[in-house]
């Protein structure tokens, strides 16, 4: 890590003179695609990414449609991560105080989020998924991932990653840890933030690779600033043992299901005609999509689960009637309803995988109607 980029160490008793905040941004942005890590802007003080803008707010479409990517703009979030020189200077200096996200997919990072929340343990089936816990076990203290974790790493006969000094780790101002590790086997890593308990390293333990972002050490946010600990400041290669037991709970697609594709030009010319155009497609995505973002100027209630199930469903019946693409329009709405609820990923996505599938089974035409 450049000499310019100052660091603080979580041993640190006394603030050490250096950059602004500002300054660090900037230059950790630019270091981190010096790195082959795609970056992209996060709201001052926050985890989310910038917001969009005022077209992509209020038209609601997926990054594959959207003109603001190719056009340098950062709306939709690590969908817009570059390592181009240029557009990250104009992007910090639009507004210097932005955080920093790294697109981990195309940064072939695996990085686990261990959390630290305080909150009761589940059940013992889901401390470590897969792996049954006898009830004689005494499982008295443990409160946390990194206890899970450390569990989990004992039953292989290794250390915990949250120890282990050969990789990039960073403390979260929540008092958690992000534990780096670079994929080096060419295989797609899944993420399971915001993935069901079928996809899940352990309790309290997620995982940021493909389809997700992390945050990059030196960030400041309203509640801390994303410190590196020791002295290590790449990450290391994935240990053999976290990638089996990452294949083991279901971070890789499946074998028997295809890897989606992009909609082919002529098949997503004849959708986006079936609905209208571009903007027939994005006037039926607004409508659907309004709801669920309506949630979003409310802190809870709003019954957003519900609004966000029935949303879910009506898409569900418009791709299987062939008037929307699946995979745009499941993203918009993923990305809608975790902007109106940021931190529900996981029961953003329980909702609409149940909401989806019921709707697949009833097309729903052009007259409005179900057969």
């Amino acid at each position: 890590m450049p000499a310019e980029l100052h660091f603080p160490h979580s041993d640190s008793r006394q603030p050490a003179a250096g950059p602004s905040v500002a300054e660090l941004s900037l230059a950790t942005a630019c270091w981190c695609a010096r790195q082959g890590w795609p970056v992209h802007p996060l709201t001052p003080g926050r985890k989310t990414p910038a917001a969009n803008c005022s077209d992509c707010r209020t038209r609601p479409h997926p990054p594959t449609l959207c003109p603001c990517i190719p056009a340098g703009r950062w709306c939709h979030g690590f969908h817009a991560a570059t390592l181009d020189q240029d557009r990250i200077h104009q992007w910090w200096r639009t507004n210097p105080k932005f955080g920093i996200g790294v697109s981990c997919g195309p940064a072939g990072l695996v990085v686990i989020d261990i959390d630290a929340h305080p909150a009761q343990p589940p059940t013992r089936d889901r401390i470590l998924p897969g792996i049954p816990i006898a009830d004689h076990v005494d499982l008295t203290g443990l409160a946390n991932g990194f206890h899970t974790l450390a569990v989990l790493a004992a039953l292989h006969g290794q250390p915990s990653p949250a120890d282990d000094t050969t990789t990039l780790r960073v403390r979260t101002p929540s008092g958690g840890l992000h534990v780096w590790y670079r994929a080096g086997d060419g295989r797609r890593w899944q993420s399971s933030v915001g993935s069901s308990t079928g996809r899940a390293l352990a309790w309290q333990v997620d995982i940021r690779a493909h389809g997700s972002y992390i945050i990059a050490p030196g960030t400041t946010t309203q509640h801390g600033t994303y410190t590196p600990i020791g002295d290590t400041r790449e990450p290391a290669p994935l240990p053999l043992w976290i990638a089996q037991e990452l294949e083991r709970t279901g971070h890789l697609p499946s074998p028997t299901t295809p890897t989606p594709r992009p909609v082919p030009p002529r098949a997503r010319q004849a959708v986006l005609a079936a609905g209208g155009g571009r903007d027939g497609l994005q006037r039926i995505l607004t409508s659907v999509l309004a709801p669920v973002e309506a949630c979003g100027q409310i802190a809870e209630g709003a019954g957003f689960s519900d609004t966000l199930n029935r949303a879910a469903y009506t898409l569900g019946g418009l791709i299987a009637a062939g008037r929307l693409p699946q995979e745009e329009a499941e993203q918009a709405l993923k990305e809608t309803a975790t902007a109106a609820r940021p931190g529900q990923e996981r029961r953003i996505e329980q909702i609409i995988r149940s909401g989806l599938a019921a709707g697949l089974k009833r097309p729903l035409h052009g007259n409005g109607r179900r057969p």
